[in-house]
């Protein structure tokens, strides 16, 4: 397990009769970028809830470097130096954009580091021009990459987030595809994702879920050319 920093084995998830993830053995070295797609209800968000401790397994186990982490809350996961982004924003609209990052990093830092990092993210993700404006009359792109600096301001290791280009223009798309291949040089980090240009251009390796399990897992662009994926993700025409 050294040379992976965070391994399931087994990983299944039940609803009385229903199974949401079945059997998932998965395996992220540092500073891989791993996308993860399937279509609606194939347990790709439940596999993320599992990892993060919002679900605790029914069967299975996660680890962490070498920790075994099933059982911990998302709090203890955390402080771990995992970050999280949901599709649920954890924002406060009433508050300015560099009030939103430095409650984030007063998580991670004392007064004085908390205020330094609260620049330095400002700084990273160009949100100068619009720092002390209301986070609620923002577009949803500049929102999103809000969301993206207040999970990093904790310099976590492993990042995870979900569906991060939903909703995007093409430029926002790009510009967050550029800060994900730099937070990818110190951090390794999981996407789930629908837009499939986005994982065109930003994966290397793609696991595929179906119906709770791992359908396949391999280079994007064999992935993208497979027929069994094609026809019950991706659709017969691309």
């Amino acid at each position: 397990m050294a040379e992976s920093i965070l391994e399931t084995f087994g990983l299944t998830m039940k609803f009385g009769g229903v199974i949401a993830a079945h059997n998932i053995n998965f395996k992220l070295k540092a500073r891989e970028l791993r996308c993860l797609i399937g279509p609606n209800g194939a347990g790709k968000s439940t596999f993320f809830k599992c990892i993060t401790g919002q679900q605790t397994p029914t069967e299975g186990e996660v680890y962490l470097r070498g920790m075994d982490t099933s059982r911990w809350m998302p709090h203890q996961i955390a402080s771990l130096g995992v970050g999280i982004k949901t599709q649920t924003p954890s924002v406060m609209n009433g508050l300015s954009v560099s009030e939103n990052i430095w409650l984030s990093a007063r998580r991670f830092h004392d007064g004085p580091e908390a205020k330094r990092k609260t620049r330095e993210i400002i700084e990273r993700l160009a949100l100068g021009a619009i720092a002390k404006d209301q986070l609620g009359k923002l577009s949803h792109g500049e929102r999103q990459l809000i969301e993206l600096g207040l999970v990093i301001v904790g310099d976590p290791w492993l990042v995870l987030l979900d569906e991060p280009a939903a909703g995007l223009s093409g430029e926002d798309i790009e510009r967050m595809t550029t800060i994900i291949n730099e937070i990818n040089k110190t951090a390794a980090i999981i996407i789930i994702e629908h837009d499939m240009q986005f994982i065109r251009s930003i994966a290397k390796i793609v696991t595929v879920f179906h119906q709770g399990a791992v359908l396949l897992e391999d280079r994007v662009d064999k992935v993208m050319s497979d027929p069994t994926v094609r026809n019950i993700y991706l659709g017969k025409r691309n």
